[in-house]
């Protein structure tokens, strides 16, 4: 039997990102990485086929440092998906609720189930990442140890769920996006179509301001625009935008023209079917 093709990941096996992976290609094995730069390496090294990137979350905004990654990836967004946070409490099999009395995982995982925890008198404890803390509680055997984490990570890790969807906001969901290295263009989602790109406006008075009035005007959603900083300067503004629409389109390619005039660099990263589970 040939293997499956692999799909790269930051984080332990469990993961919401592993998550995603299982949801958006269950045919693929999965690679985890210690950083997102290495699963960016990875896939465009050829070791995995794909990258699985977490962008945004509903409640605590984009990942840090993404976006500053994407641009010098050498990899295309050819999807997006979207993974529904659910935290759950994990535990030793056989221990009780009552048993706990303290809980590690993420500090972002961890104020999102401060009213869980509070309620049941469950001390915070912080730790690297998710799954990396469900696997320590199942390593260390102390059954007043929880870990906040998925579901997927107390399957991997031989951990009974305690409780389920604990967090306190009832729509917490993590925005991926899957990279590779070659781009496809061809493609039309029956959702429509995303997207993404990156830019810099040259520096005349209101040229951002004038760089967005082609959307405007054309009629091209934008769904997302952020501005960070690159390189350590604070006049060196980069913004990153996503549109509904594809780059074919002709009121997309008028925008996108207007765009470029105003610009210093533009450059597209993906145009990739639009999720159903977008709305």
């Amino acid at each position: 039997m040939a293997d499956r093709p692999l799909i790269a990941f930051q984080g332990e096996l469990g993961a919401y990102s592993h998550q995603a992976c299982r949801q958006a290609r269950p045919d693929f094995d999965v690679l985890p990485c210690r950083t997102f730069e290495d699963a960016i390496e990875a896939c465009r090294s050829g070791e995995a086929e794909l990258a699985m990137l977490p962008v945004e979350n509903s409640t605590y905004g984009r990942v840090a440092d993404i976006h500053s990654l994407l641009p010098q990836s050498g990899l295309h967004i050819i999807e997006e998906d979207f993974v529904r946070v659910h935290i759950n409490l994990l535990a030793l099999p056989g221990t009780k609720l009552t048993d706990v009395k303290e809980a590690m995982s993420h500090t972002v995982l961890l104020g999102q189930c401060r009213n869980f925890l509070k309620e049941h008198g469950i001390a915070r404890i912080t730790g690297a990442d998710t799954a990396g803390s469900a696997k320590i509680v199942s390593e260390r055997g102390n059954p007043e140890m929880a870990a906040l984490a998925g579901e997927l990570a107390g399957e991997i890790y031989g951990l009974d769920v305690l409780a389920r969807h604990i967090e306190d906001e009832g729509n917490n969901t993590t925005r991926f996006l899957v990279m590779s290295r070659e781009a496809d263009m061809k493609r039309r989602g029956e959702h429509g179509m995303m997207t993404t790109f990156v830019f810099q406006v040259r520096n005349i008075p209101a040229a951002l301001y004038k760089a967005m009035g082609g959307f405007a005007t054309n009629g091209v959603n934008m769904t997302k625009l952020e501005s960070y900083m690159v390189g350590g300067s604070f006049t060196a503004t980069q913004f990153y935008a996503d549109i509904e629409g594809h780059p074919d389109d002709p009121h997309v390619a008028l925008a996108l023209e207007e765009l470029d005039y105003f610009t210093d660099m533009l450059e597209i990263l993906g145009t990739y079917p639009r999720a159903s589970r977008r709305d």
